[in-house]
This record gives structure tokens, C-alpha cells and sequence, in this order.
């Protein structure tokens, strides 16, 4: 099984980049993890923001593997203790499916990506930084990987 990030947005900071890069790494034998980066929607003055995100779902919807399992990160998903995202993987494991974890832009996903996805996740109730996710995500995606496999790392 292999996972794929697909994340409205370019050109991370080198400190997110390179701890997204430090996870992605620690994570290859479990679950290799690709990162793949949208370009986001035009806003600004006079433009629409609605259009901006129907573009990004557009883009996000193309970068989809066939016979992916969707996972769409979103505040209004399913939060996960440590413990139950591990639980997760192992079921997802189980499906004999690629993972996909989608990132949207400033304004969330589109309707047609909320629609395609098989499951929302919450990172929890904080709003946070939509490139500070893409990090929060890797080491989560390990630290569940860890537990699975009875390494240290975890030690709640």
C-alpha cells in the first residue's frame, strides 16, 4: 500500500518541507508517502473565491489515482486519538487499496471533492496553517505506522 498527500498549494517553507521530508523518510518502509502539490486558485481583488475552489477540486479530483481510498482532511471530519488513526491504517491496510489524504486551499475543499471522498478527517478543532498540515499528517501517518508495528517511538 502506498499513500499519496495531494495539497492545494506550492512551495512549502524549508522548515515544513523538511520535516514533511524527515517523516516521509522515517515512514518509506511502513507506508511511502508522495507528496503532490496543486496549484492553487487566483484570488484576490475582484476575484471569486468560490471559483478559486471549484478550481483547486478540479485539480485536486485529477491528481486521484483510480481505486484510491479517499481521505479528505477537513474540520468538519472524524478527529482521531493516536491510538484510533492506527486502528484506521490497519483497517485501511486490510482494503488492499492506495491511500489518498487531501489538503484543500484557504476556503476547504470543493462540494465535488467533499463528495468523492470516502471519509473525512479532522486534525482537530484548532484551525491551522494549511502547509503546517501537511506535517502534522506525516508524523502522524508514522507515529500510527509505529504503533502498528510496536516501535518506541509512541509513548503516551
Amino acid at each position: 500500500m502506498k499513500a499519496r498527500l495531494i495539497a492545494v498549494g506550492e512551495r512549502a517553507p524549508a522548515w515544513v518541507a523538511e520535516g514533511f521530508a524527515e517523516y516521509r523518510k522515517r515512514l518509506s518502509h511502513w507506508l511511502p508517502l508522495e507528496l503532490v502539490e496543486v496549484e492553487p486558485g487566483l484570488r484576490g481583488k475582484g476575484r471569486d473565491a468560490a471559483r478559486a475552489m471549484q478550481d483547486e477540486g478540479a485539480r485536486v479530483l485529477a491528481a486521484l489515482p483510480k481505486n484510491t481510498h479517499v481521505v479528505a482532511l477537513d474540520g468538519r471530519g472524524r478527529a482521531h486519538s493516536s491510538e484510533q488513526l492506527a486502528q484506521r491504517l490497519e483497517h485501511w491496510r486490510g482494503q488492499g487499496r492506495d491511500l489518498a489524504f487531501l489538503v484543500g486551499g484557504p476556503e476547504g475543499h470543493a462540494p465535488d471533492v467533499l463528495a468523492r471522498a470516502d471519509e473525512p478527517w479532522s486534525l482537530g478543532p484548532l484551525t491551522l496553517p494549511h502547509m503546517l498540515v501537511r506535517l502534522v499528517l506525516a508524523e502522524q501517518l508514522y507515529r500510527a505506522a509505529a504503533l502498528l508495528a510496536n516501535h518506541p517511538y509512541h509513548r503516551a
